[in-house]
């Protein structure tokens, strides 16, 4: 990032008040959905012409290109004990653990012809295990596994390396078995802790056992330990969700991921199990979002953007005082813009100008895999205005600033000729008091950058064709 992209670049969000956070004829202007842009285009526009040959193109040209240029993995891990009846995450949900087995082979498989295209030793700056739930693997599930990668790829020395735990299963002796394979970081999913609400999503937990798990985390030494929560679930109050936020404040993490819960029953089969009428009303949705970012900042922390919060002194939290946050495919990072190799079923990858997805059912990821080829079902190659909206877009979701001269100058255009439309829809959303207009710049204000996306989804080319469809989550 350019050093004149570092003064601050973001006006922080006014501190907890008595007035109301989102204004209610804001609120009213901007009730609608939208994407949450860990890309762009947005993996809706993924389609089934970009397949396994054209991902194998895209990584010979990497080689060909940038050999050296660190990489990030992620790896999907689909089993669960149980299902949660909000998760909206490709899943398998079985007890039986034996099922892993043929998984792990078929990982092996992969990584070894990502190693035959990628050549081997590729420098490896950041890990991520998600899910499902990663630690459905057994400790020696979980070693040959990373045995597997860490044999393909050169992790560097500072690489982030992280794992998402379900603290119903997980021990203090698990976390440490986890950080003498090399992870570094985790991320608890929690939710809510209030009982009713647990027992209205299939999610039973205490805060006691999520203390401990935390304690251990601090004594192992972790870097960096992520709570997620998520707000609109059944029987959720004001007065619920507040105990569950002072909860989580007294636990400390690092990180805090806010997710708002997306209603699509017709889409996720395990929401069907939830009760309309017990879901928050959208004022008591509002209300629920506006208690806990006011909460959060009252102890300390920095609003990162839409979901994630982090401590002040927390490396998210300066990475964003300073204009150098990115995001992908996990939510914000400070991880420089790298390619995203993904491995396992349904996981959504990033080489160069191109995105990847594998195929979402397992039987399909084996035959692919197991016949010696990539399982790439879907992908999109990225045309010219889609490199440059895609740009503007990350700006706007990661520095809330866009330098009208640095465009031009990377993509030889004019922009206030080639964004004519949308200049003129921000001159509306600068009424609003979200944005600031400047000779040559665009700012995100502090209100704004709460409807982040709503600022974003201007520069959409995608959705001038298709009005924001419900598959996408409200922006509030």
């Amino acid at each position: 990032m350019q050093a004149a992209l570092r003064p601050q670049s973001l006006e922080s969000p006014a501190p907890a008040t008595a007035e109301p956070l989102f204004p209610p004829q804001l609120l009213a202007r901007l009730d609608k959905n939208g994407p949450r842009y860990t890309s762009y285009p947005t993996a809706d526009r993924y389609h089934g012409g970009f397949g396994e040959q054209d991902y194998r193109l895209a990584l010979q040209q990497r080689r060909a290109a940038s050999p050296a240029e660190p990489l990030s993995l992620y790896v999907h891990i689909p089993f669960c004990e149980s299902v949660c009846y909000y998760c909206a995450c490709n899943k398998v949900v079985t007890r039986h653990h034996d099922r892993a087995a043929r998984y792990l082979d078929a990982l092996s498989r992969e990584i070894a012809l990502h190693v035959q295209e990628l050549g081997q030793g590729v420098p490896v700056s950041q890990l991520h295990f998600g899910g499902g739930t990663p630690t459905f693997l057994s400790d020696e599930e979980l070693a040959r596994l990373m045995g597997d990668l860490r044999a393909a790829f050169h992790f560097q020395p500072d690489a982030e390396i992280s794992v998402e735990v379900d603290p119903r299963t997980a021990t203090p002796e698990r976390l440490a078995y986890l950080k003498q394979l090399g992870f570094n970081r985790l991320s608890f999913g929690v939710q809510d802790f209030d009982k009713r609400v647990q027992v209205a999503v299939h999610r039973v937990q205490s805060y006691e056992d999520v203390a401990a798990l935390m304690h251990s985390a601090r004594a192992l030494g972790y870097a960096s330990v992520n709570v997620d929560l998520i707000y609109g679930l059944p029987l959720q109050t004001a007065e619920s969700f507040a105990r569950t936020i002072e909860q989580v404040i007294a636990l400390r993490p690092d990180r805090i991921a806010l997710y708002a819960y997306a209603h699509l029953p017709e889409r996720f089969k395990p929401q069907r199990r939830i009760h309309e009428a017990d879901l928050p009303d959208r004022a008591t949705r509002v209300g629920l979002l506006s208690a806990a970012i006011q909460g959060f900042l009252a102890q300390g922390y920095t609003y990162i953007g839409m979901d994630h919060f982090a401590l002040n002194t927390d490396a998210l939290a300066i990475a964003k005082q300073r204009g150098e946050l990115h995001r992908n495919f996990q939510g914000y990072s400070t991880q420089p813009d790298r390619d995203l190799v993904a491995l396992g079923v349904s996981a959504i990858g990033r080489i160069g100008n191109t995105y990847s997805q594998n195929a979402k059912v397992l039987d399909e990821y084996y035959e692919a895999i197991e016949g010696g080829r990539f399982a790439v079902e879907r992908g999109l190659t990225l045309n010219p205005d889609d490199l440059v909206r895609r740009e503007v877009i990350m700006e706007i979701m990661c520095q809330g600033r866009v330098d009208f001269a640095r465009i031009e100058a990377r993509h030889g255009l004019r922009f206030g000729d080639y964004f004519s439309r949308e200049l003129s829809q921000m001159a509306s959303l600068a009424e609003l008091g979200l944005v600031n207009l400047h000779p040559g710049e665009l700012r995100v204000t502090g209100l704004g950058w709460y409807f982040v996306r709503a600022v974003a989804m201007a520069f959409d080319g995608y959705l001038r064709t298709a009005a924001t469809g419900a598959s996408y989550s409200r922006i509030i």
